[in-house]
């Protein structure tokens, strides 16, 4: 509960404020249907948004009601956790920018690919 508490309640409210403020016609939009620009999105806001796999269920819960697509949520929960800050420091201190700079793009590459695919067995 403590680990992870504060984060499964910052989900709960970024949930709410996206029910409440963001159209589901945007989230449509940008995150819906079998396209490969919403797993892209999606892809690339897991960096930045992923905060704990507690935290995230919610945002995603509410996203998916909303009309993104299944494989949009799937690259999203896989570029999160590869790219958590804690996880991205440890790994440039161990691999150098260069393999560090690979690593980002593979793990992008791999989620776009998962998402799609995801998208296509559905």
């Amino acid at each position: 509960m403590r680990a992870t508490g504060l984060y499964f309640l910052f989900g709960i409210m970024l949930s709410a404020l996206f029910q409440r403020y963001v159209p589901q016609d945007l989230i449509t939009k940008v995150f819906g249907g079998n396209e490969a620009w919403g797993v892209l999105m999606a892809a690339t806001i897991g960096v930045p948004l992923y905060a704990c796999g507690g935290g995230t269920i919610p945002l995603l819960q509410e996203w998916l009601m909303r009309g993104m697509s299944p494989g949009s949520a799937a690259a999203f929960m896989l570029t999160g956790p590869a790219t958590k800050i804690t996880n991205l420091g440890a790994l440039k201190i161990a691999m150098g920018w260069r393999r560090f700079v690979w690593y980002i793009l593979f793990v992008m590459l791999f989620s776009i690919l998962c998402g799609i695919a995801v998208n296509l067995a559905v």
